[in-house]
């Protein structure tokens, strides 16, 4: 979509070019809450001003945000757009690509996503890099960046391969401790491999991103379960137990430990044992982040037993109401950095076509709401503040991921990443209504806000639930982990 005409304003006694003005009473920058002139000059922020102390020239659009909540696009951290998803009869399928999946995201107030790179999918690390970008470049309506993601018996040429990576930009890299299901041989990385990435990681600046239970004892139960008889998926959760995460958090962090300069960012954290062990380590100068995702913070392992649901599963798998209790208070206490959705764009038959144990399918369909599911909850019901809500959906995860203040920031010299959510459109969730699938696992929760306007490095993507960007907007974006994330627990 074209700018609007380039026209001259004075700031500071130069000059800069404004395409776009944003004016709002509530905006929230870095430095706190308020009244502010957002201009914007081609893709980026160019200053951030007192309401009217700049001037606009003659046809510049200024959008009137009185009333409303300006703040940074959101950022999801975590999304598998044309995955992998396997049928309990053995055949697999993909799920939904970006071209799908990121008009939903802006639809929602989300401008930057973080998908998954798998580095065997590719005769190298390169190769599989180059594959990737072919889902990618050209289909894509927000911003994007990939985590890479090693599994299984690591090939020996593949630590220096990462260690380029890094250094090319893809800072983080997925490693599973667990092959998450029987059918899945062959994800899980073995703590001797694992301790060779850490290595590479310190010596690179690189952060591992991990997906931490305890295969011994998933494993287990997956066979206590199965010879009892009861391999309903509404047993999950004591198949990916607390006990689980305790143990596979707990040794991951020792193993970091050992290896002085080694980040760790800790997946879809679901229970009271990650959050305690993420603070315990963070208390001895570990610097490790968590992540919880929406559904694990608002359902729990009751919920399974609800008619479809598997809409309200990922893995590992929901648990119980002291579960819920730790994730919040992880929020407030830092244990808990982001809420991410594990994205998995699929149809209603296809989320419900496994109902074992063994077979279900993970991820869900969340990342349009996300935005304003969260301030619902956060703001509207627990009473956050703004800039703690706005850290949680998207500034931290800019922070930890090697994108700030690119992302994550209303500032003069970021991109124009905008989202600006409406509180008097306490909309009902609905599907139908939606831009991903034909289901919500948040059908019927009322809102206390939407996003009416969101824009991704100055372009309208989303106006009043009009959809006018492109796919050819969104860009990848080369990321690099402050130093200081690395050196100390942050945030």
């Amino acid at each position: 979509m074209p700018h609007a005409a380039h026209d001259a304003a004075r700031c500071n006694g130069g000059t800069i070019m404004v395409d776009l003005v944003i004016r709002g009473d509530t905006v929230v920058t870095p430095q706190g809450v308020g009244a502010h002139d957002i201009l914007i000059a081609g893709d980026k922020i160019a200053a951030v001003a007192a309401p009217g102390s700049l001037p606009v020239p003659q046809g510049v659009r200024v959008i009137d945000a009185t009333g409303k909540i300006v703040m940074p696009g959101g950022i999801d951290p975590h999304v598998h757009c044309k995955w992998h998803l396997p049928s309990p009869d053995g055949t697999a399928t993909l799920t939904q690509g970006p071209e799908i999946v990121s008009v939903a995201a802006v639809h929602g107030g989300t401008t930057t996503m973080i998908d998954f790179t798998r580095a065997q999918q590719g005769t190298t690390v390169r190769d599989a890099i180059e594959q990737r970008d072919k889902d990618w470049v050209g289909h894509c309506a927000c911003d994007y960046a990939t985590h890479l993601m090693v599994e299984g018996a690591l090939p020996l040429d593949l630590p220096g391969q990462i260690g380029e990576a890094i250094q090319a930009g893809y800072p983080t890299v997925k490693i599973f401790t667990t092959d998450i299901t029987p059918s899945r041989k062959g994800r899980m990385v073995d703590f001797g491999d694992i301790w060779e990435i850490f290595q590479v990681l310190a010596a690179n600046g690189g952060m591992g991103v991990i997906h931490s239970e305890d295969n011994d004892i998933v494993m287990h139960m997956y066979g206590k379960l199965i010879r009892e008889g009861r391999t309903g998926f509404e047993n999950m959760a004591e198949v990916h137990n607390t006990l689980s995460e305790d143990v596979s958090f707990r040794r991951i962090i020792r193993l970091a430990e050992k290896v002085p300069g080694t980040a760790l960012y800790m997946m879809h954290v679901s229970a009271a044992t990650g959050v305690s062990a993420i603070a315990e380590a963070r208390a001895r100068g570990v610097p490790i982040y968590g992540e919880s995702l929406h559904q694990y913070m608002l359902y729990n392992k009751e919920d399974y037993k609800k008619p479809n649901g598997q809409i309200y599963h990922t893995y590992p798998s929901l648990k119980g109401p002291e579960d819920h209790a730790a994730l919040w208070q992880g929020t407030l206490d830092g244990s808990i950095n982001c809420v991410a959705t594990d994205e998995i764009c699929c149809t209603l038959k296809q989320k419900l076509q496994g109902v074992r144990i063994d077979d279900t399918t993970g991820g869900n369909a969340g990342v349009e709401p996300r935005v304003a599911l969260m301030y619902t909850e956060m703001v509207g019901k627990r009473g956050y503040s703004l800039r703690r809500y706005v850290d949680l959906v998207s500034t931290n995860a800019a922070k930890i991921m090697g994108m700030y203040p690119r992302k994550g920031a209303i500032a003069a010299g970021s991109d124009a990443d905008i989202c600006v959510l409406d509180p008097n459109d306490k909309r009902v969730v609905k599907a139908s209504e939606m831009h991903e699938t034909d289901y919500s696992p948040w059908e019927g929760r009322q809102m206390e806000a939407w996003p009416c306007l969101t824009v991704v490095r100055g372009q309208i993507a989303v106006e009043n639930g009009v959809f006018k960007g492109s796919l050819g907007h969104g860009k990848w974006i080369h990321r690099k982990v402050d130093p200081a994330m690395i050196a100390n627990p942050c945030l």
